[in-house]
């Protein structure tokens, strides 16, 4: 086991089985997250690695097994419970609302924090406005951070995707989550694009703990502390990814080498 395991447990999933009819989507799959950890769950097509997330994420019941998040004392979350237990998710796409403004999109990722009063400071009632205030300060202040703040006006649909997937981890971080969830991170981003990203989550690891599904082994390889890899629904190996990268059962499932 990696040696981040003195570290408190940020989430774990013990023995979990999700079945659809007469598909085993994942059989008995456990693993960890610690504290601020930088964890990727990878494997082929098909080898359960979103069911995974999902179970994490409250999106999937598990048929059986259990989801815990210990650091915080909270067992299997509902999606609507994530944020308030301090739990962020970011969408395999970007998910925006495209009537909003990429500022309001980033506010609106502040709204388990201020409950009705968000809602209020849409609308203009007066004991919102100061929600309002501090919100759209913050907002900017991630957009400023992620080097996007030019397009704060903007709606979704007039930017660009990398811009836009930006935007989506910036909204995620307004929650001020202590477990960030990425799905599929690199997906569509250039080159230069995954170089910022992966510099970005590196500096997150320093406040949370980040779990991410990735088929981008170049982007997964040098960022992350530990490697969970699923194949057919189970986990095959579990370590460094050095040590991951040697592992015949995943060079024989993942990379394709007898």
């Amino acid at each position: 086991m990696p040696e981040t395991t003195s570290r408190p447990i940020t989430l774990e999933l013990s023995n979990v089985t999700v079945r659809f009819g007469g598909l085993l989507a994942l059989n008995d799959v456990s693993f960890r997250v610690y504290e601020n950890e930088i964890v990727g769950l990878i494997g082929p097509n098909g080898a359960g690695k979103t069911t995974a997330f999902n179970v994490a994420c409250g999106f999937q019941k598990p048929t059986s097994g259990a989801v815990h998040f210990p650091a915080s004392g909270h067992g299997a979350l509902r999606p609507s419970q994530l944020a308030k237990a301090g739990v962020a998710r970011t969408l395999q796409g970007v998910g925006l609302f495209p009537h909003l403004s990429v500022l309001e999109n980033v506010m609106a990722g502040a709204q388990s924090r201020f409950g009705d009063g968000f809602f209020t400071s849409i609308l203009g009632l007066p004991r919102g406005l100061r929600i309002e205030r501090t919100l759209r300060e913050e907002a900017f202040a991630q957009l400023e951070h992620l080097g996007i703040a030019k397009f704060a006006g903007a709606l979704p649909g007039g930017i660009p995707y990398g811009i836009a997937k930006k935007v989506s981890l910036a909204r995620a971080l307004m929650s001020h989550p202590t477990l960030l969830m990425l799905d599929e991170p690199a997906s569509g981003l250039d080159e230069n694009e995954l170089e910022e990203f992966a510099r970005l989550i590196t500096e997150l690891r320093v406040s949370m703990s980040v779990l991410l599904v990735e088929h981008n082994m170049d982007f997964v390889m040098p960022l992350v502390h530990q490697l969970i890899v699923l194949n057919f629904g189970q986990v095959i190996a579990t370590g460094a990814p050095n040590e991951i990268s040697n592992d015949p059962g995943v060079l024989a499932a993942y990379l394709g080498v007898d």
